[in-house]
């Protein structure tokens, strides 16, 4: 198929069959589901005029009635509707800028492939906006180099985030990312350097642009997307906590959703600030327009998943990063899951008997768990950074974690004032090998770890699970212990299958291995 030919000088171009077209639009956008439709939007607020194209014809008129209730009046459209790829490329100015939000998997081929048929042209660039496994990032832009080039920005904060800000994540060929950079940085979350907090505004055609974008490049392909799937790994592992934290409170302290509510409003504004904590707070404030009791008490009990949670949990263990806090709240949602045998299982099996707290004891743990879920935290996100930073050392990747930390402080779902310490600790230290041993962090844990400890004991007392907040604390033990038993299980695998294993006394790297059955070898006298 003939490429169409922009002329610098004017917006005319030229298709198949030579009739002039107009080429006004900078940049074309396929898959008008909610999070294209807004970004799409999100766009347009920043001056950018939009080919779209999906599918469902309806999408497509329905962006186009957005777009004229939100423009000025007598302004002409930011957006124009087309019924073909071939349509879509024709209304573009060469080099072609496309971004894709579609399911990812085969749908982001199918695109890709069409586009391919139209006529796209080597030098063309197609984004990636989905939830693409990082892996099929990277193996995409080896399958479509020489058809055009294949790159990729995750992209995290939901529907609203894709309308008024997301953070952004790009990542793939560094020629192309001087194109994108002006775009993204443009439609990206924006966040007051000084104290780390969003600037925000949800009014169509009124966009932020004071502040620090929360977009910036994270490296070759596939890095983009590893970094947005171990983002949503401490997502998961930030919601499971809160929801302990809750589930102590409703079980062991038997407050209503109403009182925990406002104790998570009220930390909300100190350390604890965050998105999170904000949209948990208004879930429990919820009645149901039913029943006009609390929302989250007709909420089943079955939490879903999309598979990023997994797939971080997954990468842990294939890369040897210790991330058992994402992997327990990964966890927490299977167990939740068997819910019929979880019915059948609480009539048989017994747990402890409830305690009596005063009121005093009450208001004195409910401050021991924010501290709990405070030092939690910090473990789940330096298990998130200690797997990015084995991953990159894997994959070549040269990770900004301060850039990181920074564009996550909006837009996203884990957005929190928190981040801004971490952004800190890392640009204070480029070598920083874990949260942890940060001055900083090092000094809160070691404040609140008494507070923490005591929470994990009165809940396990009361016989409620706090997997996460567990697994957090045993991760913070493990990290700080100069000699764990892995010496007495390294003896195991010797014994059993001749594993081999190092000595302290010896060179690192040496291995040795005992004859375990030979009667000669020197034994401990013990007398059996």
């Amino acid at each position: 198929m003939m490429r169409t030919h922009l002329k610098q000088e004017g917006v005319s171009m030229q298709n198949e069959g030579g009739k002039a077209q107009s080429a006004e639009c900078d940049i074309g956008f396929i898959g008008l589901g909610v999070m294209g439709n807004n970004l799409t939007m999100n766009l347009v607020d920043h001056g950018y005029r939009v080919a779209c194209f999906d599918l469902d014809q309806q999408k497509v008129e329905a962006i186009r009635s957005k777009d004229a209730s939100e423009r000025a009046d007598g302004t002409a459209p930011r957006v124009e509707g087309c019924s073909s790829y071939t349509e879509l490329l024709s209304k573009l100015k060469a080099p072609h800028l496309i971004f894709l939000s579609v399911p990812a998997g085969d749908p982001v081929d199918h695109v890709c492939n069409h586009l391919i048929d139209a006529g796209i042209q080597a030098d063309d660039i197609v984004v990636d906006t989905g939830n693409s496994l990082w892996t099929d990032s990277v193996a995409r832009e080896e399958q479509y180099k020489g058809k055009f080039i294949f790159f990729s920005t995750a992209v995290s904060g939901g529907e609203v985030g894709a309308r008024f800000g997301p953070s952004l994540m790009p990542s793939g060929n560094p020629y192309a990312w001087t194109r994108i950079e002006p775009v993204l940085t443009a439609i990206a979350a924006k966040v007051d350097p000084e104290t780390g907090k969003p600037i925000t505004s949800h009014t169509p055609g009124e966009p932020i642009t004071e502040g620090e974008p929360c977009a910036t490049y994270i490296g070759p392909v596939g890095a983009g997307h590893y970094v947005k799937m171990v983002h949503n790994g401490i997502e998961y592992a930030d919601m499971q906590l809160i929801c302990e934290t809750y589930h102590v409170m409703r079980n062991a302290l038997h407050m209503a959703p109403a009182e925990i509510a406002e104790v998570f409003r009220r930390w909300n504004d100190g350390k604890l600030n965050s998105y999170l904590m904000e949209i948990s707070a208004e879930v429990l404030e919820q009645l149901d327009p039913e029943t006009h009791t609390p929302l989250v008490d007709v909420i089943l009990d079955k939490a879903g998943q999309k598979g990023t949670g997994l797939w971080t949990a997954v990468s842990a263990l294939q890369v040897g990063s210790p991330a058992q806090t994402i992997a327990s709240a990964v966890f927490a949602r299977s167990l939740s899951s068997l819910k019929d045998e979880r019915m059948a299982a609480s009539e048989t099996l017994s747990g402890p008997s409830a305690k009596n707290y005063s009121d005093e004891e009450k208001a004195e743990l409910i401050h021991k768990l924010e501290e709990a879920l405070y030092c939690s935290k910090i473990c789940a996100y330096a298990q998130g950074f200690q797997l990015m930073a084995m991953a990159g050392k894997e994959h070549g990747w040269d990770l900004d974690f301060g850039e990181i930390a920074k564009i996550w402080r909006a837009g996203c779902i884990i957005r929190a004032v928190f981040l801004q310490s971490i952004s800190q600790a890392y640009e204070k230290d480029e070598e920083l090998t874990n949260l942890l041993i940060d001055p900083f962090f090092a000094e809160q844990i070691t404040r609140y770890q008494a507070d923490w400890r005591e929470s994990i004991a009165q809940a396990t007392l009361a016989g409620v699970p706090c997997p996460a907040m567990m697994s957090a604390l045993s991760y913070y033990d493990s990290y700080r212990t100069a000699v764990l038993p892995a010496n007495l299980l390294q003896g195991q695998r010797d014994y059993f299958g001749a594993h081999t294993y190092q000595r302290v006394d010896k060179p690192a790297g040496k291995k040795y291995h005992l004859e375990w059955s030979d009667p000669a070898r020197p034994q401990t006298a013990i007398k059996r």
